[in-house]
Formats: C-alpha cells, structure tokens, sequence
C-alpha cells in the first residue's frame, strides 16, 4: 500500500468519526423529538406482528391498529397512575420504613458496640436511606413518564408507522441500485430486530410476571410496581436484573428481616437465570448476543445521548446496530467485536472470520 493510499484510509477514517460525532451533536441536541421518535419506532416494532397475526383472521388492519392504540393509551395511563400512587404511598409511609430499618439494624449495633464501634441511628439513616432506592427507580419512570407526555404525538406516529410498515420492505428493495444484492440482506436485518424485539418483551413480560406474583406471595409492598420495573429493566440483560431487584429487596430487608431479603434476592437471581440462560436462547439464539462490556457500555452511551428511555432502550439500540452491521460487509469487523463469545465465530475457508448468524 502506497503513502498517498495510506492517507487516504486515514483521511476516511477521520472523515466517518467526525460524521458520526456531528450525528450524535445533532441527536443530543434533538433529543426531545428524537425520543419520542424511537419509543415509538420501539412500539411499531413490538405491535407489527400481533396486528399481522390479526389481519390474518381477515380483521382489517386499520381496525386492528386501532385495537393496539387504545391497549398501548390504557397501558401507559395506567402505568402513570401506579408509579403516581406509589410515590405518594411511599411518602407516607417513608417514617415507618426508617424506625423499621433501625430495628433491623438493632442487633448489628449490638455487636458493633462489642467491637467499641459506635453507630448512631442518624447515621443509620444516612448510609442505608430507603427512600434513596426507590426514588432512583421512580425517577427513572417518571422520566419515561415524562416523555409520555407526547401520548398524542406517539400514538399518531406509531399508527403511521404500522400503516407503512406493510409497503416499507417494498420501498426499501426498490430504493436501492442493486436490488437483488441487497434484498437478502434487509429481509434479513428487518426480520431479526423484528424478533429480537419481540422475543425480548416476551420475555421481560414473563420475568415481571413472576417477579410480581413472588413478590405478592411473600409479602413485599408495592409489588405491581417492582413486577413493572423487573419488566422494564429486563431489556438490560444482566446490569438491569440487579438494579431492579436492589429496591424490592431493601424494601423486604426493611419489613420482615434479612431472611425474607435473601428469599426476595433468590427470586430475581432464579427468575433471570432461567429467563436469561433458557427461555431467551431457546427462541432467540445466541448469535445475537452481545459481550458484557458491550452492554454496560451501551448503557452508558444511550444513556447520556437520549436520557432514561435511552437507558433502557440501550441494548434494543445497541442489537439493531449489530444486526445491520451483520448484513453489511464492510462493517461485519465491527459486529465480531460486539459479540458475546468467541464460540460465535466461524473461521471460513478464505480466512476470514465471520459471525454464524451470517452463514444462516
């Protein structure tokens, strides 16, 4: 490779991630029409299949858009409604929990004093404060509360987006200059967000399920709410089962004891074992599968560019670039180093490493 081929790759590499940061410039600073854009592209994604399913029993589409508006309005009221009235429950009953805490801690004071370790009880209440856990998951809500504040401009472009969505692979075939190159590869990427979306809210509905009905036979307050937010962070595969399950179990720590919050912390880590290593492969596959790093660093990008819904939309944000990097060629390196696990690799005859999800 010559000098002036040399600069060239570096001039273009320099070219792509100047572009890329005017694009996220301009995102950060549109964010509060892009958000509301991508909750509903997310929302389209979820509701395409059960309304394609019902114009399957000859319901007209338009009917059927219509049904999945109003159950996705009566969700999100109801939704504000419970995070609404939990906060306020929560407030009132905040005294209770604190001289409850305290009790808790009761004997550990005991041995501490053993020890010539000195605790007060303020300092009880300042280190392990149970208003500090649920207030960072009800900011969280009402932060996704907050762009659901646009309930009318969401709704109006999820409807749009459902009614082109049946023309949308069509125009996309045609749009292009090769379409018989090309048409694999977006049946392909359209296809696998469409079922990762899918699989993925099934599954995270499963998990608060029984996240939900545990809760509720063990005791725990506010147990809808905690089955609402396993549901919501389950879309963060491993760092989202942690943070939902850190307020439900401080909560049960504070009401029955640590015995009780060890049972509630067996129910998330069994629950998301099963979910995460079972079920989820078991319909989804682990050629999507992204590493770790990958994930908490996702959860940091979305984050700061697009806020709470960011957060937790940053894997879902993250698997759709993956998928699109794995039906292209030039940016398939990139979809290797997002991947989970060298055994998603294959090694073709030329030498070159592909991912096993591009030879299906």
């Amino acid at each position: 490779m010559t000098r002036f081929e040399n600069q060239g790759v570096a001039f273009k590499g320099f070219a792509i991630m100047a572009f890329l940061v005017v694009i996220m410039a301009g995102m950060k600073a549109a964010s509060p029409i892009v958000v509301p854009f991508v909750l509903s592209a997310f929302i389209a994604v979820i509701c395409n299949p059960a309304i394609n399913g019902m114009t399957k029993f000859k319901i007209p589409r338009a009917l059927a858009v219509m049904f999945m508006m109003i159950v996705i309005v009566l969700m999100g009221l109801w939704l504000a409604s419970l995070v609404g009235s939990s906060i306020n429950e929560f407030s009132k009953q905040l005294p209770v929990y604190r001289v409850q805490l305290v009790d808790q801690f009761a004997w550990i004071l005991e041995k501490l004093k053993t020890l010539n370790i000195e605790l007060s009880r303020e300092q009880i209440l300042a280190y392990f404060d149970p208003g500090v856990a649920l207030s960072m998951t009800t900011n969280m809500l009402s932060s996704v509360g907050g762009v659901m504040a646009n309930l009318f401009l969401i709704i109006l472009t999820v409807v749009f987006m459902l009614f082109e969505s049946e023309n949308l692979p069509k125009k996309l075939h045609f749009a292009l200059d090769d379409p018989d190159m090309r048409l694999k590869q977006i049946d392909k990427f359209l296809h696998s967000v469409n079922q990762y979306m899918v699989i993925k809210t099934l599954v995270s509905l499963g998990t608060g399920l029984v996240v939900g009905v545990g809760l509720s036979l063990i005791g725990v307050d506010y147990a809808l709410l905690w089955a609402v937010v396993a549901f919501l962070f389950n879309y963060i595969p491993n760092i989202g089962s942690i943070i939902a399950a850190i307020p439900a179990v401080l909560l049960a720590f504070i009401q029955m004891g640590p015995a009780t919050a060890g049972g509630v912390g067996l129910l998330y880590f069994a629950t998301n074992m099963v979910m995460g290593n079972v079920v989820e492969p078991r319909y989804m596959g682990r050629g999507l599968g992204l590493s770790t790093l990958v994930v908490f660093l996702s959860l940091i990008f979305w984050g700061w560019l697009l806020g709470s819904v960011g957060m937790l939309l940053s894997v879902p944000l993250t698997m759709i670039v993956k998928i699109a990097l794995e039906s292209s060629q030039s940016g398939s390196w990139l979809a290797i180093l997002l991947a989970d696990r060298v055994d998603d690799l294959v090694v073709e005859t030329s030498g070159k490493a592909v991912l096993k999800s591009d030879q299906n």
